[in-house]
């Protein structure tokens, strides 16, 4: 490395020799681009890119070459227009939800959801000033009376996580749009393998990518994809994120510079992710898109794994209940062969028989015992992973909700969760089956 006839010493050679920023290398594999910033071209470039009159990259919180890619390719996957990835699931929740309800805003959500995202709503979101009102995802009326002047979306899961609830997305959808709202679905569980929910009149999704996009329980990603359907320049007073000009965005809507297919994700990425630093890495990037690449595969292994457990664990005398969508006899069986014909997810809840009697302690107590005596089946506060995980929702991922709370969630102390994985499901009954046996009815 030399320059005019001068030669660099050690402390400038370590830094520079061997890379030319923007060489093309040809790689068939996803590059990881482990940069934290980018070089610009020309000052006249870097200003044009500040001021989000040109694309490309400026620093990896606001997003990687990596990482965009992976952007595109969910957002294909789901039939958006765009997306947005963050750090985790959770981060996807929040940058989606405070975009739309901005300041003083309230959002109608179901009470059968993630325990983080309950915390999420019903405590940081109030800090915040936005209401939350929790109703049953079933009801219907339920939705459409929670709605206020003020609401700004309706929020659910596609499958609920633990008991397995399967949303009317159609049917929540139109109490929305009557609204003047989007809803927002959380398809972590579904994934856009088993059902796109853009079919089903949802307006914006959010993943938790670390489960099954990622697929192997090794890194932690989110992502919020604009499925391009909802109007918002129908009623652009709600909305002045996209529709007042700004000064951080050289005082041009958004909604005029980026339009239906990329203005909300613009928002979500030079506001809010900017802001909050919720960024995907790099690395985090690459192995979600290594997962996304087997993504069909695995769920098809999974969901088929999933009904053969299932359908043990339910003639079993050790089992009360089980909340599998795929039984005849579970109340959502009819809508999850209709929403659902590639498979139904395999994240599902089942109840260990015991006593009518039995409290909490002792329902811990017998849950304790055989969650113990399982090999391989793993004690994880985790779902999506390409082994299968057990938890105990009330005293693990749903620990803070109330009593009320997790009755209207369909949780009880004698929950248990299962997130079926990739193992010979013949291996997976045999241990369920053991445990069960060794046990006992409590």
């Amino acid at each position: 490395m030399t320059s005019a006839g001068h030669s660099y010493s050690p402390a400038t050679l370590q830094l520079h020799a061997g890379y030319t920023p923007g060489t093309p290398h040809n790689s068939v594999a996803t590059p990881i681009y482990q940069t934290s910033a980018y070089q610009f071209a020309s000052l006249e470039d870097a200003r044009e890119m500040f001021a989000l009159r040109k694309a490309g990259n400026i620093y990896s919180r606001n997003g990687t070459p990596t990482q965009a890619i992976f952007e595109k390719r969910l957002a294909a996957l789901e039939g958006g227009g765009s997306a947005a990835a963050v750090g985790s699931g959770q981060a996807a929740t929040t940058v989606a939800s405070l975009a739309l309800a901005g300041r003083g805003g309230h959002i109608v959500a179901s009470s059968s959801l993630y325990g983080g995202t309950v915390d999420l709503f019903d405590d940081t979101f109030r800090d915040l000033g936005i209401d939350v009102t929790f109703v049953d995802p079933d009801d219907l009326a339920a939705w459409r009376d929670a709605v206020r002047p003020t609401t700004r979306l309706l929020f659910a899961e596609t499958v609920a996580n633990p008991i397995a609830q399967v949303l009317d997305i159609r049917a929540v959808a139109d109490i929305a749009h009557d609204a003047g709202v989007p809803l927002v679905v959380d398809n972590t569980v579904g994934t856009p393998a088993l059902i796109r929910v853009k079919d089903h009149g949802a307006d914006i999704v959010v993943h938790s990518a670390t489960k099954f996009i990622g697929g192997h329980g090794t890194s932690l990603g989110g992502a919020v994809i604009d499925l391009g359907t909802f109007d918002f320049a129908a009623e652009p007073e709600r909305w002045p994120g996209l529709f007042e000009p700004h000064w951080r965005f050289g005082d041009v809507p958004l909604w005029e510079a980026f339009g239906r297919e990329g203005a909300f994700t613009t928002l979500l990425k030079s506001k809010y992710i900017a802001d909050l630093g919720p960024a995907l890495s790099p690395f985090n990037a690459f192995q979600l898109l290594e997962g996304l690449e087997t993504l069909d595969l695995r769920m098809a292994r999974h969901t088929a794994s999933a009904l053969q457990v299932a359908t043990f664990l339910d003639e079993h005398p050790g089992v009360r209940v089980v909340h599998h969508p795929g039984l005849a006899t579970n109340r959502y069986h009819a809508s999850a062969q209709r929403q659902y014909p590639k498979g139904i997810p395999s994240v599902f809840a089942f109840e260990l028989a015991q006593p009518d009697d039995a409290d909490a302690e002792e329902s811990f107590a017998h849950a304790a015992r055989f969650i113990d005596r399982l090999d391989v089946v793993k004690l994880v506060a985790n779902i999506g992973d390409a082994r299968t995980l057990v938890c105990h929702p009330a005293s693990m991922t749903h620990n803070h909700m109330t009593p009320a709370q997790l009755a209207a969630a369909g949780i009880t102390w004698a929950t248990l969760r299962l997130s079926v994985g990739l193992e010979d499901p013949d291996d997976l009954v045999a241990d369920l089956a053991r445990a069960l046996d060794e046990t006992g009815a409590g």
